[in-house]
């Protein structure tokens, strides 16, 4: 029996760790669909059909439960995939409370799919304890929330509000891609679900597309295992295999992502062309204090605005290091403009409204070299002026 106490152990040895039939040390990828029975009512195994349930998927679904602080683990084709199974938790008539700048996928999903079969949301400043109470109504049955948000890294005291969120009877789902449960853990400061595309900060290397979910609850279990085999859109075993590969790593990489963030947001915030810095980090940051309480950092997601006088345009192109794409969360650094990009889904006025503007930025911090990244962004912030 494998034992350990740290989480820098448990990325490696976490969930179901090796394989106990040959000894071999990384998890096999059960390249399979079904599974032979013995006769009528007699599976070899408890493994039937993949789609149900796969050894490989599981130990990646137990890996990323024990890293949560969970006891069930879920895992998807895609982020999105992930998101779409616990609004399947959801019916019509209730509303479903989310952060006031999001994934644009995720408003996306709730405006154009399920709005149109009666499940309503609610665009809110989470950060705001006193507007997200007033927020509340009847029909309200969760808060979906992103902290630090997507892409102005908004910080929402996550156990104030899933205290909140118990009082009136509402589930509490928390994106927390940004964050890995390396640097913050939802259910351990009383959230229902945490969410993540795996995509990104978990798969770490740009090559996967995947979705995980953990929760604590017996019976939110079993309906979100209900609803993944119903539904369908399940991890295969390859990816899980990936996604179990990259989060051996997950320590070192943060580690790597953090320290070249810190780095960054400084200078970027002494830089007279830049406007504002948005980096939970920051000592003087929006929610910097709960952030400390309740992250071991401020991640390595990093927004600015450049002044009126900068072409936006011209930064975007001057970069040469630095990659424009969407996503994040990679070993490489990568740049993208959030209001055309990420964010395009949301209307213009919503964007305006929670501060999304056509000037601001959005930069991945990869694990490259900070000086040379540094060199990149300043080199493109100079050749944009105009």
């Amino acid at each position: 029996m494998v034992s350990y106490k740290h989480i820098e152990s448990a990325v490696i040895h976490g969930g179901i760790y090796g394989d106990y039939a040959t000894g071999a040390v990384n998890t096999p990828i059960y390249q399979t669909s079904t599974y032979e029975q013995d006769g009528l009512g007699k599976p070899r195994s408890k493994w039937e059909y993949s789609r149900t349930g796969n050894p490989t998927r599981a130990a990646l679904e137990a890996l990323i439960a024990e890293l949560e602080g969970g006891t069930h683990g879920f895992a998807f084709s895609s982020g999105m995939a992930a998101i779409d199974a616990v609004l399947h938790l959801f019916r019509a008539g209730d509303t479903v409370i989310i952060s006031s700048n999001v994934y644009g996928g995720t408003f996306r999903i709730l405006d154009k799919i399920y709005k149109q079969f009666g499940l309503n949301y609610k665009i809110v400043d989470t950060s705001d304890l006193e507007t997200l109470k007033n927020a509340i109504s009847p029909d309200v049955k969760a808060l979906l929330l992103e902290s630090p948000a997507n892409p102005l890294l908004t910080v929402t005291d996550i156990a104030a509000a899933a205290r909140l969120a118990k009082e009136n009877g509402i589930l509490t789902i928390v994106d927390n891609t940004f964050m890995t449960p390396y640097l913050q853990r939802p259910l351990e400061l009383g959230a229902d679900i945490v969410v993540h595309s795996a995509t990104k900060y978990l798969g770490g290397h740009s090559d996967l597309i995947a979705g995980l979910v953990a929760v604590k609850d017996e019976i939110l279990a079993q309906r979100l295992h209900f609803i993944q085999n119903a539904v369908g859109a399940v991890a295969g075993p390859f990816d899980s295999f990936l996604l179990i590969r990259s989060i051996k790593t997950l320590a070192v990489r943060m580690e790597a992502h953090v320290a070249n963030a810190e780095k960054i947001a400084k200078a970027l915030q002494n830089n007279p062309a830049v406007k504002k810095v948005y980096y939970p980090g920051l000592p003087d940051a929006q929610g910097a204090e709960i952030q400390k309480k309740q992250a071991k950092n401020g991640g390595a997601m990093i927004s600015f605005e450049l002044l009126d006088n900068y072409d936006i345009k011209k930064f975007f192109e001057g970069l040469r290091l630095i990659a424009l794409a969407e996503s994040l969360g990679g070993v490489e650094s990568l740049v993208c403009h959030p209001a055309s990009m990420t964010h395009a889904s949301i209307p213009e006025e919503i964007r305006r409204q929670v501060g999304i503007t056509d000037t601001l930025v959005r930069l991945s911090v990869g694990i490259e070299n900070a000086d040379d990244l540094l060199d990149d962004l300043l080199s493109a912030i100079d050749g944009a002026k105009k």
